[in-house]
């Protein structure tokens, strides 16, 4: 196979970085350096799950719900279709086009969080219909630009909710501001972590 085009669709992480307030902010720092060691430098990553670019297992909003080690790897690796959505507050089953064929994720790019040095206020509202659409037409993968696929304040987590209902799954804070919209090859594989309700990737797409 030969890649013409490669995308990084993932947010830096380094210290600083904005986290979802009340979550652990993330740091990264040289535990033991080359000089202490004689031989090599030796860093230490603390960070919440859903730091940056990250997708969710649902057990993060499923106490049964499928941790990351069970989630099926073929999702992340897959076909994309990147959609316009930008200037919506609200999005439903109506902004979405027909999908190309072989098509087994979506990924809407709103551009609504600009400064991604600053954790955003507020972003569009996704319509849980989108969850009962994405069964229908076989999507999998739903990916957001954004912190989220519900509001910042929800405690119910309706969008959530539907997608764990419809057995769909979620890729959140990509970054698409570069992308065209169009058909890409995805890889947004998740860290094998034992027991957890999430991960960072490194979201990439390529053709």
């Amino acid at each position: 196979m030969t890649i013409k085009e490669i995308y990084d669709i993932s947010m830096e992480l380094y210290t600083g970085a904005p986290q979802w307030p009340g979550d652990r902010p993330f740091e990264y720092a040289l535990s033991v350096t080359k000089e202490q060691s004689g031989s090599v430098n030796v860093g230490e990553v603390k960070t919440s799950t859903h730091m940056g670019t990250h997708i969710d297992s649902p057990f993060h909003y499923d106490d049964n719900g499928i941790k990351i080690e069970e989630m099926p790897l073929e999702v992340y690796l897959s076909s994309a279709q990147v959609v316009d959505a930008q200037g919506l507050t609200h999005i439903g089953t109506e902004n979405l086009p027909e999908p190309e064929e072989g098509v087994s994720a979506i990924l809407l790019k709103t551009c609504s969080w600009q400064d991604r040095t600053r954790f955003p206020e507020t972003w569009p509202i996704f319509s849980g219909a989108i969850a009962e659409w994405m069964a229908e037409k076989n999507i999998r993968l739903l990916g957001v630009d954004l912190p989220s696929v519900d509001s910042k304040n929800s405690k119910e987590l309706p969008m959530h909710q539907a997608m764990n209902a419809n057995h769909r799954y979620i890729l959140e804070g990509i970054v698409l501001d570069d992308v065209v919209p169009g058909v890409y090859q995805l890889s947004a594989l998740p860290l094998k972590i034992k027991g957890a309700d999430g991960s960072p990737v490194r979201a990439v797409l390529y053709r």
